[in-house]
């Protein structure tokens, strides 16, 4: 029926009859002040368009068994007591720290005369019309008798120490004919009692308004229950929906895992295939060299110095190697200089002429972010020089929000080449989306025979 339950209704209401702390503040507190407020305001507004309304009503129901016009008129009637209602909610909301929950409208249409006739039954027979005329009237009596009874304490609490500063000859304290400090003792705890009394009954009187409208102007139980039914339901399809994409997920991350560790595992033969075939078959030849220019060095000085010319080339060679190789595990430029400078580094380096375009600054996307891109972006410039026959490529970089008050990074090569690429098992483009996947990112690569390639990734920037 409202915004708080119950007992949070009450503190906010009518403190004082909660904690002892709002029982001390009670005359002095906001809720004290709103709560008469709201019983004035309420007591004027019952007088008037709640006293006129349920006179109507009831007249106008006692004219239905004599006169066929009592019919419509009670109808409107009741029409009107639904828009009593409505100002009684938003009155009350605007004066305490409640909410009251509207009814369910009655949905009727009047374009045609069937369909009014209809209209004026279902208003007849509206619960809620004849629920806010009982408020009505009730509502009257409450205030009437709250409004009254906080007047009458407040009253008496005036009197009695007004008659304390009247002084001893006045017909009160001549009619107790009690000891003047007795008399002056008594008059002040008399108006203290009656202080706080009025303020209790103001709070009271407050929250029993609020709990008569919410019995009589909110949602019947019929329409509560079926609200509540529409709750747990749409809780029960968002549970229902949670659990199908967390097991999408599970799915998903199961099948990245399981695709990043053979990426690893693929990488680390690669490595190793690397190293040796390339490095340690020229440090072998190197000791070699070596060895001869040594046994050389006073026979032959001429084929030691030969031999030395050879391994100098060798070493230069094997360090060249060994760069490439660190590079491809990470770039020394990535690390140093930015994602930026590492992106024109691979592009200079390609024997196809490559342009990169980079939008904004890339910071903000993580080291694994920029890894990933770095890789994507080494894998798909050495297919289009070994495999696309293209003349020119193209390599874009920028960060896009992800809705959730992150970003992702996104980076994408296209090319002019002959098309038809795929990311087959085993190959470099597969390992890449594996990669990808791994940092719940998005690979797409849109490659048609005939018209060139385009591969894209996003990752997001916390990777």
């Amino acid at each position: 029926m409202t915004s708080t339950d119950a007992s949070t209704l009450e503190e906010r209401i009518a403190p004082a009859l909660t904690s002892a702390a709002g029982f001390t503040r009670a005359p002095f507190s906001a809720a004290t002040g709103r709560a008469l407020a709201q019983l004035v305001v309420g007591w004027v507004w019952a007088m008037t368009a709640g006293l006129t309304l349920w006179i109507c009503v009831v007249t106008f129901a006692s004219f239905v068994p004599a006169l066929g016009v009592g019919l419509p008129l009670l109808a409107f009637s009741l029409g009107a007591a639904r828009l009593y209602g409505a100002s009684e909610r938003s009155r009350l909301a605007a004066q305490l720290p409640v909410r009251i929950a509207d009814p369910a409208p009655l949905g009727v249409r009047t374009s045609t005369l069937r369909e009014a006739w209809h209209a004026m039954w279902a208003a007849i027979r509206d619960g809620r019309g004849w629920a806010a005329t009982a408020y009505a009237f009730l509502s009257l009596a409450l205030t009437s008798v709250i409004v009254g009874l906080v007047t009458a304490a407040a009253g008496a609490a005036v009197a009695a120490i007004a008659l304390v500063f009247a002084g001893r000859d006045t017909v009160v304290v001549e009619w107790l004919s009690t000891p003047w400090p007795l008399t002056v003792g008594i008059a002040l705890a008399l108006a203290v009692v009656l202080l706080w009394s009025a303020a209790l009954l103001a709070q009271y009187g407050a929250l029993l308004q609020v709990q008569l409208a919410q019995a009589l102007l909110g949602p019947s139980r019929a329409e509560a229950a079926q609200a509540r039914a529409r709750l747990a339901e749409q809780h029960a399809q968002t549970a229902a929906a949670e659990a199908s994409t967390a097991r999408e997920r599970a799915v998903v991350l199961t099948e990245t895992r399981a695709g990043a560790v053979a990426a690893a595992d693929s990488e680390r033969r690669r490595i190793e295939r690397d190293l040796h075939d390339g490095a340690q078959q020229r440090l072998v030849a190197l000791g070699v060299e070596l060895g001869v220019a040594k046994r050389q060095a006073e026979r032959d000085p001429a084929a030691a110095a030969a031999a030395l010319d050879h391994a100098h080339t060798e070493i230069k060679e094997t360090l060249a190697e060994l760069r490439d190789l660190v590079r491809g595990i990470h770039p020394a430029v990535l690390a140093d200089r930015g994602l930026d400078a590492a992106l024109s580094a691979l592009a200079a380096r390609s024997t196809v002429p490559v342009r990169v375009q980079v939008d904004g600054d890339l910071a903000a996307a993580g080291p694994a972010a920029q890894a990933a891109a770095y890789f994507v972006v080494a894998e798909a410039l050495t297919n289009v020089a070994k495999h696309s026959a293209a003349s020119s490529a193209l390599v874009t970089a920028a960060l896009a929000p992800d809705g959730a008050g992150g970003c992702r990074l996104r980076v994408a090569v296209a090319d002019d080449g002959r098309g038809g690429a795929t990311a087959a098992p085993g190959s470099g483009l597969a390992g890449l989306r594996g990669r990808v996947a791994a940092l719940d990112g998005t690979f797409d690569l849109d490659s048609p025979a005939g018209a060139g390639t385009r591969l894209t990734v996003e990752v997001p920037c916390a990777s």
